[in-house]
């Protein structure tokens, strides 16, 4: 990529698996309200004899950018880096929340412009007023809803462990402004390259593993009934990441 454009991933590694989290809508017999809504799903449970999705990456994603982020996306403006899944329940997440802007920047213009249309309607449907628009992935810096973002999500790939683009960042410290808390939702490793470029700009950071934990405890009492043990639950995380 150019300087000054956003990077995208070309080419997975070998070693990486991308969850395909629309794609197994075919084989559900049912969706709950959020997944219906987010157009994913990551949990699957039997019902009798139902197979129903929930999508608890919503709430996960809400509940770290709360506690682990401090952050209230309230009123705030958000550019949210991919158009996948994982960026569709974000989405989600921050219209529900009451973000006034959303701004997201794909590679395939065409898929990132699927995902506002959708978001539109959502937003129109619920009575919830934000501004969602689309950002060419090849603008410059210089763009108007960089510069402007509260807060800025990376939702694809890039910078993830074992993977072709491991040491890649979608933005440089000249790109990110101070003012923003950046999130990146790759968990592995923990410091990603896009979280170091965000502290090299005098950001906040925020890596993936909160959201990690907290939609896997999400599942876990679908699955379980049972109340998730959070502490153990991170604690196994962070020793599984310290080994590879």
């Amino acid at each position: 990529a150019a300087v000054g454009e956003l990077r995208y991933p070309r080419n997975l590694g070998a070693n990486v698996t991308i969850p395909f989290k629309e794609e197994v809508l075919n084989f559900l017999d049912e969706l709950d309200v959020v997944a219906d809504d987010i157009g994913a799903a990551n949990t699957i449970v039997k019902e009798d004899t139902a197979l129903v999705g929930y999508n608890t990456d919503a709430p996960g994603f809400l509940r770290a950018l709360r506690e682990d982020g401090k952050f209230d996306p309230l009123g705030k403006g958000a550019m949210i880096l991919g158009a996948g899944g994982a960026a569709r329940a974000v989405c989600h997440a921050l219209l529900s929340a009451g973000v006034s802007v959303l701004t997201l920047v794909n590679r395939s213009p065409d898929r990132a412009g699927e995902l506002v249309e959708a978001l539109r309607d959502k937003a129109a449907n619920k009575g919830l007023r934000a501004h969602i628009e689309v950002a060419d992935w090849g603008r410059p810096v210089v763009n108007a809803p960089l510069r402007g973002a509260d807060l800025i999500v990376n939702c694809t790939s890039l910078g993830m462990k074992h993977s072709g683009q491991e040491k890649q960042s979608p933005l440089t410290s000249k790109q990110i402004p101070a003012r923003a808390l950046v999130c990146d939702l790759v968990y592995n490793p923990a410091q990603t390259p896009f979280l170091r470029e965000a502290e090299a700009a005098g950001a906040r950071t925020l890596g993936g593993l909160p959201m990690l934990v907290y939609q896997g405890a999400a599942a876990f009492e679908f699955w379980t009934g049972k109340e998730a043990p959070l502490d153990v639950m991170f604690e196994t995380a962070r020793e599984a990441l310290a080994e590879g």
